[in-house]
């Protein structure tokens, strides 16, 4: 009986045991649950419209050769997206109202005139690869326009942010139908890994250089600070819970390649090989791929396009009304009623009416206010990158979690390279090379 009694006694110390790690387990789930959300949405929004649009070029132009470069746009994303996932954390503010604190009204103003006009050219973006994508389905863009916008207006205006979380990162997950059209499209895996690894691809003749260009440009947009501090911020994410948000930002950062890299693949597998290098935009590349890679891969490269410009659409005019409601001092965040915070709903508002209603306009001069906007992120992105750089190294605002010297250095040389980058995009587009059109 003793020892029948002994072992009743152990099974139920084993079972108490599972059960306590059990419970620590379902709190380390829910806590990183609920810091999870900012660094997935902010890094994969930026497969917007012009994201696959630069992509599918990629693909199509230059096949598999370009796919080394993912790996270091990797490593500069996470980066730059880190230092501002960690300043949100550790100071409870965005990055509008840190730049204000520290810097003044003045650069503050700068700041917002930039996030307005910039943001302004993308939202047009947007809703133009809404109408592109629903064309193909045969839907005019006097229709899918004004319906995506009361979409994307009233998911924003009538949810909370937990709400908008929730349907931000199912959007995330509808990228996936790019997984699946390269996988239609039965590309040489086997070389396609091997470019990723193999930098010796790398080409020194001017189309070459300028795509890579192109691909840094659209991979890190200034907006992508703001909106992910202020996600942090809004979710009131502490400094306990900054390994958390890190993994977050990582995870986004690796996500959102990992997507670039498949649509580049599917383009390579199918308009590269068949010699179609003259693909202008995404929704020309979806309707080239049918008798290719099948209806079925050519629909879900299209949905795909719609999914990316419903999403930037909503997250880029939410982005700026964040900048300039912080740089301004008046309520930002949408958990706040329309009525406790009319400006930050108003230039919500005002954001989708203008950018959707400008792709109404008949001959609306889209390429230059795309092309400005682009010249313009170039512009904004060098003091950004400079104002996050100064803030985090400030002691007496970061405490110990200003950078390390490793990674300041690594934060410099990238933020150095970003903007020469960016503003040499900026100066091809507006002064394009012989032999370079500037919508290219």
């Amino acid at each position: 009986m003793a020892v029948e009694a002994d072992k009743l006694a152990a099974l139920r110390e084993r079972f108490s045991h599972l059960a306590r790690r059990t419970r620590a387990s379902r709190r380390r789930l829910a806590l990183i649950l609920a810091v999870i959300g900012p660094g997935i949405i902010t890094s994969n929004v930026d497969n917007d419209a012009g994201g696959i649009t630069t992509y599918t070029l990629t693909g199509a132009q230059f096949g598999y050769t370009l796919l080394w470069s993912l790996i270091p746009l990797t490593i500069a994303l996470y980066v730059s997206e880190e230092m501002c996932a960690r300043m949100g954390v550790v100071t409870g503010k965005g990055l509008s109202d840190l730049i204000r604190e520290e810097f003044g009204f003045r650069s503050t103003f700068f700041v917002m005139l930039a996030a307005l006009a910039v943001d302004l050219g993308n939202t047009v973006a947007e809703f133009a690869g809404v109408a592109a994508a629903m064309q193909i389905f045969g839907i005019t863009k006097y229709v899918s326009v004004p319906l995506a916008g009361l979409v994307v207006w009233f998911l924003v205006v009538r949810g909370n942010s937990r709400q908008v979380e929730k349907i931000f990162l199912i959007a995330c997950g509808f990228y996936l139908t790019y997984v699946i059209s390269a996988v239609l499209a039965k590309p040489d895996w086997v070389l396609a890994a091997k470019s990723v690894v193999n930098p010796t691809t790398f080409r020194l003749d001017r189309d070459y250089l300028l795509m890579f260009v192109a691909l840094v440009g659209t991979t890190i947009a200034p907006w992508q600070f703001f909106y992910l501090q202020a996600g942090f911020v809004e979710k009131r994410v502490g400094p306990r819970q900054y390994k958390h948000a890190r993994l977050d930002v990582l995870a986004g950062s690796i996500t959102c390649m990992a997507i670039v890299f498949f649509i580049i693949v599917c383009t390579a597998a199918t308009l590269n090989v068949r010699g179609m290098t003259d693909i202008t935009d995404a929704a020309q590349a979806a309707q080239a791929l049918r008798p290719l890679a099948g209806r079925f891969a050519a629909a879900l490269f299209a949905f795909g396009l719609l999914n990316a410009s419903l999403f930037a659409a909503s997250i880029l005019p939410l982005s700026t009304a964040h900048v300039i409601c912080e740089g301004l001092g008046f309520e930002a965040g949408i958990d706040n009623k329309m009525r406790e915070a009319p400006i930050f709903y108003g230039l919500y508002t005002g954001l989708i009416v203008v950018g959707g209603g400008i792709i109404l306009i008949p001959h609306a001069p889209l390429l230059k206010i795309l092309l400005l906007s682009q010249v313009a992120n170039g512009i904004w992105l060098a003091p950004v990158l400079i104002f996050i750089l100064l803030l985090i190294n400030r002691k007496d605002l970061m405490g110990e979690h200003v950078n390390k010297l490793g990674f300041n250095i690594l934060a410099w040389v990238i933020s150095i390279i970003m903007i020469g980058i960016t503003l040499f995009l900026g100066y091809v587009t507006l002064f394009p090379p012989p032999g370079i059109s500037s919508g290219g």
